[in-house]
């Protein structure tokens, strides 16, 4: 009883963190059925308006920026913060001081992130294919330690910063220094996730200040990956040579490589079944929450019965569903798989399932940023949104080659975008620089996300790196970060060095 009590409470702090916005007594903050119902039509047609608003603005559409990101930007600006504020100063009295969207639509909105993003991390493995051992290692252990290093150097980045500049100057709590990896490892899903941590640990401005590094880490992310795709073709970097035509978000159905045997199983069962493939996909999405719920619970008792017993180091109340919610999918998939039944599952509808999740928590979380917070803190936001450009460009290109034994560019700039935005920033720069997958770099960097997505990018460590740096203080966890940094680096070029003399005996 006592560990669900503090599930419920823990979800309740985006109440808190809605009422830190908007500023309302507790019973305002209660809403219906019915205003879930206004609140996802409105966001349904923001959508809709987002798209619009892309497909007429050619400079949108040259960045590549979601359609999600425009639409969440424009709920920001019709709602209190933007629209709200012009309207009060011309006439207070006016019904519109609020902007066009009730209180309790952007309680609904305000509460959503940290519900679907839940979503989001589940569907991650469903449907996803395990190869053999040696492929896998071949194929994910360079981008894995690439991957690591780039995100385990935002987090030292990001404590060095926060020792020598956010907190002494600006006065920012040390848990500062996680916004870079939260923000631009994660991405909004993340940052929006994470929301209730940075409430519950007293850093009211966190979650405003992710949501608007996770865009500038977006946006940022676009830009320099393909200013780098033309230079690396200029110099000769880019080792393949056919120019994409690509739209992020419109990208072409995957063709499915799967088994005839299963396609033929799949028809079947939704012939006999009489179910909605959507439905019974969306099932097993349910499967995989409920999956890193228990795992989730049973963590919390075992964590009150030893190290958090009494006045103990308590770090799993602090760590939210969603990363725990991707290896219940893992389990999900791992369970399917053992007993014959892949079929069950279709990965382009799993995509699709977690994509709008995705949108809709994109939409939400940026609608709902507070821009007067962004105000007070503006000179702590370029700082680390600097910082966080700088070190993953460097990295790239200093670390990309010396660690990516094969293809280095073209496998290097899809974890560059991820590190910046999203994992779709990713697969955009991979499909601009090797539309027909040549180099193999689709593969490696689907195979890196099962030694990367668990631990950073949203993963455990993601969780549970503020609550430890409250707990022991920036200086240990700088320690920390940067003897798994070194641990990584040392890795990856050993095992870069390694993978080259192989290819060269065999050839």
């Amino acid at each position: 009883m006592v560990t669900l009590r503090q599930e419920y409470y823990r979800n309740a702090n985006l109440c808190v963190y809605a009422t830190a916005h908007y500023q309302k007594s507790p019973k305002t903050a209660m809403f219906k059925l019915i205003d879930v119902f206004w609140a996802y039509t409105f966001i349904a047609i923001l959508i809709l308006v987002g798209r619009l608003i892309r497909q007429r603005l050619r400079l949108l559409r040259s960045l590549y920026i979601p359609s999600s990101v425009v639409a969440g930007i424009v709920a920001l600006l019709l709602g209190p913060a933007a629209f709200g504020a012009i309207v009060k100063a011309l006439n207070p009295e006016s019904p519109l001081v609020n902007g066009l969207f009730s209180e309790t639509v952007r309680t609904v909105w305000s509460q959503s992130p940290s519900i679907f993003i839940n979503i989001v991390f589940a569907t991650i493995f469903l449907g996803q294919s395990i190869p053999g051992l040696r492929e896998f290692w071949r194929q994910a252990s360079p981008q894995a330690a690439f991957g690591q290093t780039l995100a385990w150097g935002q987090y030292v980045v990001g404590l060095i910063l926060g020792i020598t500049v956010l907190t002494p100057v600006f006065g920012l709590p040390p848990i500062a220094a996680c916004l870079i990896e939260v923000a631009f490892e994660g991405g909004h899903g993340t940052a929006a996730g994470m929301a209730p941590t940075f409430i519950e640990l007293g850093f009211a401005a966190g979650p405003d200040l992710s949501l608007a590094l996770a865009t500038v880490g977006l946006v940022s992310g676009v830009i320099t990956g393909t200013w780098l795709i033309h230079w690396g073709r200029r110099t000769g970097r880019v080792q393949v040579s056919r120019e994409p035509l690509v739209e992020l978000g419109m990208q072409e159905e995957n063709l499915s490589d799967e088994p005839h045997a299963i396609k033929v199983a799949r028809e079947n069962l939704f012939r006999e079944l009489l179910i909605d493939p959507l439905s019974l996909n969306f099932g097993f999405v349910g499967l995989a929450i409920a999956f890193g719920w228990l795992i989730l619970e049973a963590l919390r008792l075992i964590e009150l019965m030893t190290w958090g017993r009494g006045d103990g180091l308590k770090l799993i109340p602090y760590v939210p569903l969603f990363p725990i919610a991707l290896i219940g999918g893992i389990i999900v998939q791992y369970l399917l798989v053992r007993t014959g039944r892949s079929y069950l599952i279709s990965r382009p509808l799993i995509e699709r399932i977690g994509g709008l999740a995705l949108d809709v928590t994109i939409v939400t979380a940026l609608a709902t940023i507070s821009l007067s917070v962004l105000g007070e803190n503006f000179a702590p936001f370029m700082i680390l949104s600097v910082a966080g450009i700088t070190w993953n460009v460097c990295a790239f290109l200093f670390l990309g080659p010396r660690l990516l034994p094969f293809y280095w560019f073209e496998r290097g700039i899809g974890d560059m975008g991820q590190s910046m935005g999203v994992t779709s920033t990713g697969l955009l720069l991979l499909r601009m620089v090797d539309p027909d997958n040549r180099s193999g770099a689709f593969e490696s960097f689907a195979y890196k996300q099962l030694l990367f997505e668990p631990i950073v990018g949203g993963g455990l460590f993601t969780a549970a790196a503020p609550p430890l740096i409250a707990k022991f203080g920036s200086l240990p966890i700088l320690l920390l970060t940067s003897l798994i940094l070194a641990f990584w680096l040392i890795f990856g070029f050993y095992n870069s060095r390694q993978l080259r003399k192989h290819d060269l005996t065999v050839q």
